[in-house]
């Protein structure tokens, strides 16, 4: 049986959700210091790579929302107000904006499409569901950079593939 484009939705957000707390987890089994330290890489630490996976997930929430005008805004006090942030305050944001987005996603047609204009690359036409994927997409992307940079600091990362996901829900 198929499912329709609001379950996928649903799906690939949890998945995006349960991925993200498997890092949390993991980063706390480490030091305490671990999320922090910096290092040579894509960002200067996984927390500064955490940090960006939440503030391109709002960005993309305002933007589903067409709340185009708060996107900057936002983005530059989650800039500010990440920097002292511990690691705990940063999964609880990352908590609450994902009950955001479960809600939005519950209470809309993920096959609509909505206008995303973007002031350098012109205007994105695409479904609700299109743009969870980028977000999730983005999101694996980084924990992959996350994964590399626990190795670089001597800690082996945590599988978070989406085959992982479907076999701990019992998908079928």
């Amino acid at each position: 049986m198929a499912m329709n484009a609001k379950e996928e939705a649903l799906r690939l957000y949890g998945y995006h959700v349960w991925a993200n707390g498997r890092v949390f987890r993991r980063l706390e089994e480490l030091p305490q210091d671990i999320a922090r330290r910096e290092i040579q890489s894509v960002f200067p630490s996984v927390f500064d790579t955490l940090a960006h996976i939440y503030r391109i997930d709002t960005v993309w929430f305002l933007a589903m929302r067409q709340r185009f005008d708060e996107i900057i805004p936002a983005s530059r006090s989650i800039l500010e107000e990440t920097r002292g942030m511990d690691l705990r305050r940063l999964e609880e944001k990352f908590r609450d904006l994902a009950d955001q987005y479960l809600t939005f996603l519950n209470d809309t047609d993920a096959e609509a499409v909505s206008a995303y204009p973007h002031p350098q690359f012109g205007t994105l036409h695409a479904r609700y569901i299109d743009i969870v994927r980028h977000v999730v997409n983005h999101g694996t992307y980084h924990r992959g950079n996350i994964t590399a940079m626990l190795r670089q600091l001597g800690h082996p990362g945590v599988p978070t593939d989406y085959v992982f996901y479907l076999q701990e829900i019992g998908a079928p």
